[in-house]
Formats: C-alpha cells, structure tokens, sequence
C-alpha cells in the first residue's frame, strides 16, 4: 500500500484484519493457488509461494486452508483459473494509481475497475501509462520496541537487503522482490519480529494533494482497495496523515 507513511497503513491494516478477514483469507488462497499452479507446490523451490505461505500465517490462516489452496493450484484443479491483471490510471489531479488483480472473469473486473476510476475522477489507462512512475521493491516491516538496530543491520544486509532505514515507528528493510523471502526469513531465525513483508511498488515521484482532491483521490484508494478482485493497490499520492486518519484511512 503506497502513497502515504507506510507505518500508518500497517497500523490500519492490523486493526481492519479481523472485520476483511474472510476477503482477506480470498486474497490470500489466490495467491496461493496461483503460486503453486506456476511454481509448484514446494515452498522450499517456489520463493512466491514461501511468500504466500508467510502472508496466510501472518493472518492465522489455518494450515488446512493453506495446503487445499496448494494442492489446488500444484494439482492442475481446473475449475477455477485466475488471471493476474495490472490495471494503470490516473485519479485526481493526475495521481497515478497501479492496481494488481487475479480475477477469473478479466472482462467484468475491468469495467469495475473502470467504473471507480471514473467515479472519483479518474481515468483507467493502457498498459505503460503510469509504470514508468514505479519500481517494485520488497519491504519488510519491524517494529522499533524490542528490536536490536545493529543485530538487524547485520543480519538484512547478510542475507542481501539493499538497505534499512530507521523511522519513528520502527524499522524498514528494502530488498529486491526476489531476495524478499530469504532475507524475510534470515530475521526471523534471528528472533527478530516482523509486522509485515511484501512486494511493493514504490513511486519514484508524489504528486502533493490538498482539500476535496485528496479526499477524492483517497476515496477511489479505498474503494480500489476493498474491491474482491483487488490483492494490492499503489498510488504516489501525498497526503497529511491528518487527512487520511479524518476519513478513517
């Protein structure tokens, strides 16, 4: 979830998950199915689906759930297929949005999507609209309480992290996507606690909104974001926390 401080979307997140968790449960067994469909179903050989393992356990997904979802995808179970589809547009003032979907019908989730940007003034674009403006990146989160700055300096970096950066709230480790896993699981070897990791894509610019705009442009955010088909939407929005605590963000 980009666009605004990365601390207060977690802090959302965690305090949302019991009300979404059967959407988020759906995000999540999709996500499994389709990791093990392309990679198969052995986590040790399948970085994507290690991820997806830690993303169910994080929720408490029960384990049942987790190996019907791998045996579904690594055993070719036909009934379902999903498609993976990036959708790139522009709400208010320009802000570019991207938005990452597995649907099983492309066709009635793209005029959905459609349908939100124009609703919040926006604009669905092709593909290539906004891309340019992003750069995927891994991103673990790490509490400050309780942490040992150096012990995760050490460790991260190890294990192949770019970078860590020290915030208010605690502690963020960049990466490369592929390289997210291991280093995700090098801290927790180590004891050290993680609030969440995920594949992110990070905007090179913002573009700064104020007033009805921003409440606009955090509106089609929200919507976006709770629609079914949804696993993840970015934006390079920046707006004052202020504003995004006011509408419940």
């Amino acid at each position: 979830m980009s666009g605004h401080s990365k601390w207060a979307s977690i802090k959302h997140k965690k305090a949302a998950i019991d009300a979404k968790r059967g959407k988020i449960f759906t995000r999540i067994i999709r996500e499994l199915t389709i990791a093990a469909k392309l990679g198969g179903g052995d986590a040790e050989g399948n970085p994507r689906l290690r991820s997806a393992i830690a993303a169910a356990k994080d929720v408490n997904m029960p384990a049942k759930n987790i190996d019907n979802a791998i045996k579904k995808g690594a055993g070719g179970d036909g009934s379902v297929t999903y498609d993976e589809v990036v959708y790139e547009g522009r709400g208010p003032q320009g802000v570019a949005f991207i938005v990452e979907a597995t649907t099983d019908n492309r066709n009635r989730t793209t005029g959905e999507i459609r349908h939100l940007f124009s609703k919040y003034n926006g604009e669905l674009g092709n593909p290539g609209t906004v891309a340019f403006l992003f750069k995927k990146q891994g991103t673990i989160m790490i509490e400050r309480e309780g942490a040992d700055e150096d012990k995760i300096m050490e460790v991260a970096l190890e294990a192949g992290a770019d970078d860590i950066r020290s915030e208010e709230d605690g502690f963020v480790v960049v990466t490369e996507p592929q390289v997210l896993p291991a280093v995700r699981e090098a801290l927790e070897k180590a004891g050290v606690a993680i609030v969440s990791a995920e594949v992110t894509n990070e905007p090179s610019m913002t573009k700064r909104l104020e007033g009805k705009d921003a409440e606009t442009c955090l509106k089609l955010f929200s919507f976006l974001d709770e629609h079914e088909d949804v696993k993840s939407v970015s934006a390079n929005y920046d707006i004052d926390d202020e504003i995004i605590e006011k509408m419940g963000l």
